[in-house]
Formats: C-alpha cells, sequence, structure tokens
C-alpha cells in the first residue's frame, strides 16, 4: 500500500484563513505582562470560546519535549498557576527541568500568548484551596487514577476508582500530598495578534530587573 494512501482527504496547503479583526500596538498595550494578559483573558471570555483558560504547557527533561493542555487556576504578579498530580508525567518532567513554556490560543480573537518561565510548586496553603474547588469527583480521581502509568484496561481504572470511592464513603476527600499546584514565573510573555497578509503584531514582555522591557517583533 502506498504510505501516501494516509494523507488526509483536505488540502492543507490551501486551507488559509485571512486575519484583521485588531491590532496590538505598544501604545495601547498594558504596563507589565500581568494586566495585559488579564484584559486578553477577559475579552476571551466574553467571546465565548471553549475553555478560554486552556493553555498548552511544554517541558523539556533528559532532551525529550512534551506538551499537553493543562488549565490556568490562577495568575497574579507573581505567575501563572495550574494544578497537576507531582508523579505524572509532566510533575516528574518539572521536577528534572523546572524552564517551562506555556501557550494560550484563543482562535474567535486572532490572538494568542506565548511564556517562558520557570516552575516551582504552590504553597501547601493554595494548593489546598484549588483542591477544595474541584468537584467531588474530580477529587476522587485524584486518589483513583495512577497518572501517566500503564493500564492493561478500562476495567483496572474503575476498580481503582470504586476503591477510592469505598474510602471516603459518607466523609470528605482531603489532598492528597502528591497533588498541588504550580507557579510559573514568568520571564518573557509575547503578545500575539493575527494581522492581514501574516503580518502579525508580536509584542513582547521581557524582564528587566524590577520591571519589563516591551518589544515589538517582526512577524
Amino acid at each position: 500500500m502506498d504510505r501516501m494512501d494516509n494523507r488526509p482527504s483536505v488540502d492543507l496547503i490551501a486551507m488559509r484563513r485571512e486575519y484583521g479583526i485588531s491590532r496590538l500596538d505598544v501604545s495601547d498595550a498594558a504596563d507589565d505582562p500581568f494586566r495585559q494578559f488579564s484584559q486578553w483573558l477577559d475579552a476571551a471570555v466574553a467571546a465565548g470560546g471553549l475553555e478560554p483558560h486552556a493553555m498548552t504547557l511544554s517541558t523539556a527533561a533528559d532532551g525529550a519535549v512534551t506538551a499537553r493542555t493543562v488549565l490556568l487556576k490562577g495568575v497574579d504578579a507573581r505567575g501563572f498557576v495550574f494544578a497537576t498530580n507531582y508523579r505524572s508525567s509532566k510533575g516528574v518532567a518539572l521536577a528534572a527541568n523546572p524552564r517551562v513554556a506555556l501557550t494560550f490560543h484563543w482562535r474567535e480573537l486572532e490572538r494568542q500568548v506565548c511564556i517562558t518561565g520557570t516552575a516551582r510548586r504552590t504553597t501547601s496553603a493554595e494548593s489546598d484551596a484549588i483542591f477544595a474547588a474541584r468537584p467531588r469527583e474530580a477529587r476522587v480521581a485524584s486518589y483513583a487514577s495512577p497518572q501517566s502509568s500503564v493500564l492493561a484496561d478500562r476495567a483496572e481504572l474503575d476498580a481503582l476508582v470504586a476503591a477510592a470511592e469505598a474510602r471516603f464513603a459518607g466523609q470528605d476527600v482531603p489532598r492528597p500530598r502528591h497533588w498541588g499546584g504550580v507557579r510559573v514565573r514568568p520571564d518573557t510573555v509575547e503578545f500575539w495578534q493575527g494581522g492581514p497578509g501574516r503580518l502579525h503584531d508580536r509584542l513582547r514582555f521581557t524582564r528587566a530587573g524590577r520591571g519589563w522591557r516591551i518589544e515589538r517583533l517582526a512577524p
């Protein structure tokens, strides 16, 4: 069989969407990336896109780069927070190399935000607050799932969930020690606004002492 028979039926080279619903200039940007990000996140929520707080987390450990989608749980001047099982593949990667990248894509607004920085675990109190806000089923799942481990089949996972539900029947589900928050302290935050003719607007905030340097990048 010709290996090219596995190609998708669509013409990927011909697929193109023209951008241009908005512009981004240094004169219009906030004076720090957190304020600018909050404005864009609010706009993404208002646009009605699916899970506007979803972001791609990229890690690199032992020469291998991996990426997955996680949910933003908080943002302030200290950084961007998400939660994870510390024993998962991403938890292990973060422990080996805390240098990470985060990427938000809001296609309805033709926008991206690309962040590089260093990840550190949040405090126990912060992790407790994030865990407490999760639905009970998700809290139980934090005990039941040996995240990233190989399972024989779905039945094995179902049995683990049933055992965890029985363990906490009629009582609260406390946060397991292997689960908690992670905060990414950014070194760079780039705001990308799609432009016509692929002449996109790109503004990069780079940490400079106690402040930030803003630069326009070529598209």
